[in-house]
């Protein structure tokens, strides 16, 4: 059973994106990988905001799909740190879809899926470096 439930009302979105039948897979869902891009994007952004430089992503550490995302449903993408070391961190993303049916939001939102990714500080020669302190 799908648990709906509201947006989260703390924080705003890193990214809101609609998806496309361009973005299915064969069974006319979401492609698990359109997702997996968006959220690394997304956390990509949360950990740039922090390093202040140059990072990559090392690792994905958690990825969970928990229900399918449709063709049309607004996708959102929430971010934050959710721990940070000497020269990497890591982002914890959560994945909230507002189903639409011909272009209106219904307001029902479900959290389709959520995610662990590590970001690494790199230097001017693509070696890790630390991350800067908070001021």
């Amino acid at each position: 059973m799908i648990q709906t439930m509201q947006l989260p009302t703390d924080r705003e979105p890193v990214i809101r994106i609609i998806p496309m039948p361009k973005d299915t897979n064969p069974n006319g869902d979401i492609f698990g990988g359109w997702i997996m891009s968006h959220v690394d994007l997304a956390g990509s952004i949360v950990a740039a905001a922090r390093i202040r430089g140059r990072m990559a992503t090392v690792a994905v550490n958690r990825f969970t799909f928990k229900h399918p995302v449709y063709v049309g449903d607004l996708v959102s993408i929430y971010g934050s740190v959710e721990r940070t070391g000497n020269t990497s961190l890591t982002v914890y993303a959560e994945v909230f879809v507002q189903r639409s049916t011909i272009g209106e939001f219904t307001g029902e939102v479900v959290r389709v899926t959520d995610a662990s990714l590590t970001y690494v500080a790199l230097d001017e020669n693509d070696r890790p470096t630390p991350i800067p302190t908070l001021d």
